[in-house]
């Protein structure tokens, strides 16, 4: 009889250590919702490049306009991949690009703030070596 008790404790044991684990596992899995907005590009400084600009950024791979937030899901432990682009545009246009991977895990409970440099560099010409500089403000807000 004594057996059968054994046995029987072993089986709940692995049982709810499944149960238990397995649970542990789904939640820490769980996808979460973060609000990602595009607050502004501003030209932070410009030595001679140029005057006439696109600019681009993105979120997860998804094309985002200033002033537009885009909704993603993110795996607790993941990141969120920011990018940004900018080009004076001439015969021979001259780009620059930043991207950063914010891990969900530094974004505090009010939102985070991350900004982005992208450096520009003049490639002909009298100012060929010359820069400009674009900021890129991005918001991060868990929903």
């Amino acid at each position: 009889m004594y057996r059968v008790w054994t046995k029987a404790s072993a089986i709940l044991l692995l049982v709810a250590s499944l149960l238990f684990n397995g649970t542990y596992a789904l939640a820490a899995s769980a996808a979460s919702t973060y609000v990602v907005t595009f607050q502004q590009a501003t030209l932070v400084s410009n030595d001679h490049v140029g005057n006439d600009w696109a600019i681009a950024a993105q979120v997860d791979g998804k094309s985002i306009s200033e002033g537009n937030s885009v909704k993603v899901k993110v795996k607790s432990g993941g990141s969120i991949k920011l990018y940004a682009y900018a080009e004076e545009q001439d015969k021979i246009p001259d780009e620059g690009e930043a991207s950063k991977n914010v891990k969900v895990s530094t974004i505090s409970a009010k939102g985070s703030t991350v900004k982005l440099r992208v450096t520009v560099t003049e490639n002909r010409g009298r100012y060929s070596g010359n820069q400009a500089v674009w900021e890129f403000t991005y918001k991060i807000k868990k929903q």
